[in-house]
């Protein structure tokens, strides 16, 4: 079946052809004729699959065949990272190259000001991430009241990030009247309850099994001490062709890492992780894309924004913590029924992950050993004892507010670590009390922080995180993983306290004035 046939206005079918398109893929066949029909949807289908142009193709047919000439937002695309948001406007402004549609992605990281500016000139379609648009309905400047489709992208994605209030918020500034569609890689519970409170009848379509990667990548596993990762990663690519490959990380500081030592070998690469500043994020993905670095290394939070053609390999250095992950990771290959290779690293402690992940896919790995390579020590994940690798630490919590240390991360099975806190409590009125502050350090136990009152001539003296942990100050004497217990008596001066993470504690002055005998 040919783009033309499935509806699409003459100018959009040119532009489709001038980007190397020439057939529809399986979920395009099926959405595109129902979005054009104006109807609702949700479309479940695998990364990779092309659910992009299967909403951006129709929505442009939309606009192109109208004859409004005032410009208004007739379109609004919501979706998680800055990165996906580029790349959907992309799409719109290659499909529909030969059409009048203007489009903007609105995302945070940018001077808001030229986003701004190029909004109040007129704007058919709006690509953005929640925490921008936000904003910029606040300010004045995005008025939804035209909007005739709404579309959530990576809807899965958007509820794990916790924007579901976000989404309410900005959903409610639609008209009632409006196709909404909804696109996602899976189909959790949340979503569906979401997909019941905002559209209207929804036709499902859904391609592949849910929850399975497409079949054009060939996954493997190989079990491999942590401390033997680095050493594997790089025999593996002295020995095959990888011509553009993506290796994940679960952690900013591991990527930069990794990229450190690929380039002490001779090894072209570059980071790419929510610490790099949007320019260099954008260069990195451009220098990727032209084959001027052979490997790119990201975090989760970047896995669903890259959209680069002939991956052809994804390396899991460290297994995602949620299963879910391990499927858009993968996903950056063997798109567009191009064939990858995707190859997950498993330590000792990793093998419960895995675990979680070979549930979730509906599939058992056999495990691999690469011929040659000499291991230090050999173990089998598939023959593992039960409950093996799920003692592990839990997620790093936030940062902690002013005069408290931060919150605990996510528990799992082992004890988690809270966030560092930031500044010690603000300076005190210099009247008949001093203060005493007292530095905590470091990174919190899993108790949050609290609060403990005292009556009669004490103040408020704040907690956070356990003695054990260190997180906040704990009446100037808890013991900090990383800080040291100081305390002092000071007088009123501006700002925190002298460490990160300091609590405080007002003490009664005794008073210096001499005790006279007077007479009744």
């Amino acid at each position: 079946m040919s783009f033309m046939k499935i509806g699409l206005c003459d100018e959009l079918v040119q532009g489709i052809l001038a980007t190397g398109y020439t057939a529809p893929t399986e979920i395009q066949a099926e959405a595109i004729p129902i979005v054009i029909a104006g109807k609702d949807m949700i479309g479940c289908a695998q990364t990779g699959t092309g659910k992009t142009a299967a909403f951006v193709l129709p929505i442009l047919n939309r606009i192109s065949a109208s004859s409004k000439k005032k410009k208004k937002i007739r379109s609004l695309i919501v979706t998680p990272t800055r990165e996906l948001a580029m790349q959907i406007d992309a799409s719109v402004k290659g499909y529909g190259r030969f059409t009048r549609v203007k489009s903007l992605a609105v995302y945070g990281g940018s001077p808001i000001d030229k986003q701004i500016k190029f909004i109040k000139t007129g704007v058919d379609v709006i690509a953005a991430t929640p925490g921008r648009l936000i904003d910029l309905i606040n300010r004045g400047v995005v008025d939804l009241s035209a909007v005739e489709v709404l579309v959530l992208d990576e809807a899965d994605r958007m509820l794990d990030m916790g924007f579901i209030n976000d989404i309410k918020k900005i959903i409610a500034k639609t008209p009632k009247e409006r196709q909404t569609l909804m696109f996602s890689a899976t189909m959790p519970k949340e979503v569906i309850t979401l997909t019941k409170t905002i559209q209207r009848s929804p036709k499902m379509i859904q391609i592949g099994i849910t929850n399975n990667p497409i079949d054009t990548i060939t996954q493997h596993m190989y079990p491999v001490a942590r401390e033997q990762k680095m050493e594997l990663l790089l025999y593996m690519m002295n020995r095959q062709q990888m011509f553009s490959v993506l290796i994940f990380s679960r952690t900013k500081r591991g990527a930069d890492k990794i990229c450190r030592k690929l380039k002490q070998n001779d090894i072209k690469a570059e980071a790419i992780h929510s610490d790099r500043s949007m320019r260099q994020r954008l260069r990195a993905l451009e220098g990727f894309k032209r084959g001027k670095y052979q490997v790119m290394v990201a975090t989760d939070i970047a896995a669903r924004g890259i959209n680069v053609e002939g991956i052809s390999h994804v390396f899991n250095y460290d297994v995602p913590g949620y299963a879910e992950d391990y499927l858009h990771r993968i996903g950056r290959t063997g798109r567009a029924e191009a064939t990858g290779d995707a190859i997950t690293f498993v330590g000792h402690d990793e093998i419960g992950d895995i675990r979680k992940i070979e549930r979730f896919i509906d599939r058992t790995f056999e495990d691999e050993y690469y011929e040659g390579f000499e291991y230090g020590t050999r173990f089998s994940v598939k023959n593992a004892p039960k409950g093996a690798g799920t003692k592990k630490a839990g997620g790093r919590g936030g940062r902690g507010r002013t005069a408290s240390g931060g919150g605990g991360g996510r528990k799992k099975s082992g004890p988690s670590q809270g966030g560092r806190g930031r500044s010690g409590g603000p300076g005190g009125k210099s009247k008949s009390y001093g203060k005493k502050k007292s530095a905590g350090g470091g990174q919190g136990g899993s108790l949050g922080g609290g609060k403990k009152y005292k009556s009669g001539t004490y103040a408020k003296k704040k907690t956070a995180g356990s003695s054990e942990g260190g997180g906040g100050a704990k009446a100037g004497a808890s013991k900090g993983a990383a800080g040291a217990k100081k305390s002092f008596k000071k007088k009123a001066k501006p700002g925190g306290g002298p460490k990160p993470g300091g609590g405080f504690k007002r003490v009664k002055k005794k008073s210096t004035a001499k005790k006279t005998n007077r007479k009744p």
